[in-house]
């Protein structure tokens, strides 16, 4: 029975980490790319031409509980207000990279 149980566990294990994409695996370099060709428009340097209070600077970022990659992956798929979703352009890992990328830049502002 504990062999069964050992097995059983073993291969829940491989199978987890076989599947699922590391949670830090975000990409940022590619989340550039992504950015450029797809939020630039409205947010190009970390600015919003939208409404210009809710940039993507760290201070702005923190101000809007949107300092953290849950939270703008969950902003760039399902927009909110003014900004559209994107879950029917991009897939969810270039979502991340994107996220990655923004947190990146808001740290080093936008430099």
């Amino acid at each position: 029975m504990k062999k069964i149980l050992l097995v059983l566990l073993l291969g829940i294990t491989i199978f987890t980490f076989a599947f699922n994409r590391p949670a830090l695996a975000a990409d940022a370099t590619n989340g550039a790319k992504v950015f450029s060709a797809n939020c630039a428009a409205c947010h190009a340097g970390g600015k919003n031409l939208v409404q210009a209070n809710k940039s993507l600077n760290k201070s702005d970022l923190e101000k809007y509980g949107m300092n953290s990659a849950e939270a703008i992956i969950a902003q760039v798929t399902n927009g909110k207000n003014a900004m559209p979703a994107f879950k029917a352009r991009l897939k969810p890992e270039q979502i991340e990279d994107v996220a990655a990328y923004v947190l990146r830049e808001a740290e080093k502002g936008w430099k």
